[in-house]
């Protein structure tokens, strides 16, 4: 849409609108956004106003970027054309979703060999990362030899909780690893093994007959 005609459609001249005046957009459509009411202004002035999007997401937009057709959606319109690009580039043969589809199989799958970990014990994946398109564009591609990870193993798959990481570091957070306390801190025992120097089975065996206070410092 150009400013020439949303000034036409309001009945607003150039000249009231070069003297400063806030032209009211509420209820106006710019793309899929619709204007639902105004928002708190930026420290240098720039009117703002909140938006609604045909998907259903929300946003704030300046004046400017709504009247000149910069800003036509939530950020929808841009993540529905990257994920085009990634059925169109055949994300299928890559490492990226190959983790997706482990991930749900784990998850959703009760023949998966992993379920009674995961799906089991009522760990879920989002909604959203149902679809790989969408998981693509929260997470990017997998970084070489990385692997997908849970900071919390006790939460779903969501991408607050999920990062790519190390399988050194995944498999430090498995909850079948022996977790030792000591100093305030927390971590498994190879972890501890590394950070004190000492070899693991040489650690493991000082634990099984001293505490970590002793068996740390022998």
């Amino acid at each position: 849409m150009q400013p020439e005609k949303t000034l036409k459609l309001k009945g607003i001249s150039r000249k009231e609108r070069n003297m400063g005046k806030i032209i009211n957009l509420i209820g106006q459509r710019f793309g899929r956004l619709v204007v639902i009411s105004k928002a708190d202004s930026e420290k240098n002035g720039h009117t703002r106003w909140n938006c609604i999007c045909d998907c259903g997401g929300t946003t704030t937009v300046r004046s400017s970027h709504l009247l000149s057709g910069d800003t036509r959606s939530c950020g929808c319109i841009g993540r529905e054309m990257l994920s085009k690009m990634c059925l169109k580039h055949g994300m299928s043969e890559t490492t990226t979703y190959d983790c997706w589809a482990a991930m749900k199989q784990r998850c959703v799958n009760p023949s998966s060999h992993a379920y009674r970990n995961y799906g089991g014990r009522g760990i879920t994946v989002c909604e959203r990362w149902m679809k790989f398109e969408n998981f693509y564009v929260d997470m990017g591609e997998c970084p070489i030899g990385l692997t997908l990870e849970r900071k919390d193993n006790n939460s779903g798959y969501y991408h607050e909780n999920c990062c790519w990481d190390t399988p050194k570091t995944q498999s430090r957070n498995k909850r079948s690893n022996r977790i030792i306390k000591y100093d305030g801190k927390s971590q498994c025992l190879a972890a501890w093994a590394e950070e004190l120097g000492i070899e693991r089975h040489t650690l493991w065996y000082r634990l099984e007959h001293y505490p970590p206070q002793f068996a740390f410092n022998m």
